[in-house]
């Protein structure tokens, strides 16, 4: 749960410097600006996230009810955020001549390693978060995984007029292993980047080319 809160004070309300009125975005942004490889949101306090927005702690109350509700919402920013940045991603790729996984896999860890680092509110909240934030985590999950059985019924079509075998179920196998490898990547120095992307295409791979298999198609690239 988030770090508890001490009660507010007068004196919270009358610092010169603080704004005197601030959106539900600004809020968010100032929890993403303390967040980092080795703090998760679950551990920001109002007091620290008022700071940061330059408000006093009472005026945080116009716009959550507490930071639990503040880091419910950036989990559900971080959800839609990065599944538009992927799903391009994959229309880029579908429309050219470079693979639909390897530039998938490297958009995922551009995101990993961008400055809003919204990705890592999803890789952290997942695994040390809440259970009211796991849930919310998994509910960005399941949108991924609904989106990408889509797309990969859509490119198999368009592929030969191939099918696969339990679309949803790969989908699944492939949402959760690229946000456990990007849950291991995040700790590990930039430099393992190239080969994870690797490792990890090779794996996405295989899991389409056993649903293809299975369904007694041929293979994908």
């Amino acid at each position: 749960m988030t770090s508890p809160d001490l009660p507010l004070s007068a004196a919270d309300d009358a610092h010169p410097a603080r704004k005197a009125s601030i959106s539900r975005d600004d809020l968010l942004a100032a929890a993403l600006a303390l967040i980092g490889p080795h703090r998760s949101v679950s551990t920001l306090s109002l007091r620290e996230v008022a700071r940061e927005a330059g408000i006093a702690p009472n005026s945080f109350y116009r716009q959550f009810r507490d930071m639990d509700e503040l880091t419910v919402a950036l989990i559900d920013l971080a959800g839609r955020s990065l599944r538009t940045i992927i799903g391009e991603a994959r229309q880029r790729a579908a429309s050219s001549e470079r693979s639909v996984i390897r530039l998938s896999v490297e958009t995922f860890f551009e995101q990993l390693r961008a400055d809003h680092k919204l990705l890592h509110v999803l890789l952290r909240e997942g695994s040390a978060g809440s259970d009211a934030f796991k849930q919310a985590v998994d509910r960005e999950l399941n949108y991924f995984e609904d989106e990408l059985r889509l797309d990969l019924i859509r490119l198999a079509a368009a592929d030969g007029g191939a099918v696969l075998h339990e679309p949803a179920l790969a989908s699944k196998a492939i949402t959760r292993l690229v946000f456990a490898m990007g849950a291991t990547a995040v700790d590990q120095p930039q430099e393992k980047d190239a080969e994870l992307i690797e490792q990890l295409s090779q794996m996405l791979r295989m899991i389409i080319t056993g649903a293809r298999t299975i369904a007694g198609n041929p293979p994908t690239r």
